[in-house]
């Protein structure tokens, strides 16, 4: 993945691309998580879940740059590479909000998150997230195209705006219902983290 994404970003380079560029370098940054955590944080991520939280942000400098010299990307021209982006991303943010609020849960006797809640707390969490995404790529395409200057994150109109948040409900949906199954490991990690600065 990361040789794919420094061959993105050479293209980006090489088409004068900024936003191909700009993509692909946040992408490589990502990449770099897994073992920061691992390395300074001791989170467990196996193979697994590392290429999950990698992956979103590895589709995305993909699909925007698209087949070299074919003239569009994989955004523009399959209907469902957005959609199926989101809905990974929308994973992982739902990702980190389950671990983040488990831990909580465990560390603290103070803090007491039953079940039901808790998948309700992943889903508005997410939401919120994904409408702060949507503000954020209308505020950056306004302010590039009042500057005369292509936009780094597009946004294809309302009912573009309304699916990505559906599918960004999606990606919650799944780690909301099926997150402990995976995230046991990374709870655990949180709760001993928690527990080690003395916090709750």
């Amino acid at each position: 993945m990361n040789a794919v994404l420094v061959g993105v970003f050479v293209l980006g380079v090489v088409y004068g691309s900024a936003t191909i560029v700009v993509n692909a370098a946040v992408a490589l940054l990502v990449a770099e998580l897994p073992a920061i955590l691992e390395r300074d944080y001791q989170i467990p991520l196996d193979a697994g879940l590392s290429l999950w939280l990698t992956s979103a942000v590895f589709f995305h400098a993909v699909g925007v740059l698209g087949i070299p010299g074919s003239g569009t990307n994989f955004y523009g021209s399959l209907w469902w590479w957005d959609h199926f982006t989101h809905a990974l991303s929308a994973s992982v943010v739902a990702g980190v909000g389950y671990a983040t609020t488990r831990a909580l849960d465990a560390h603290s006797e103070d803090v007491a998150l039953p079940p039901r809640f808790t998948f309700v707390f992943i889903l508005l969490f997410v939401i919120a997230f994904g409408v702060l995404w949507e503000v954020l790529e209308f505020a950056v395409g306004e302010l590039a195209h009042l500057a005369g200057h292509r936009t780094l994150l597009t946004q294809y109109g309302l009912d573009d705006t309304m699916l990505d948040l559906v599918f960004d409900t999606v990606g919650a949906i799944v780690v909301a219902a099926w997150g402990g199954a995976y995230l046991s490991g990374v709870t655990d990690a949180l709760t001993e983290r928690l527990a080690a600065r003395g916090m709750g």
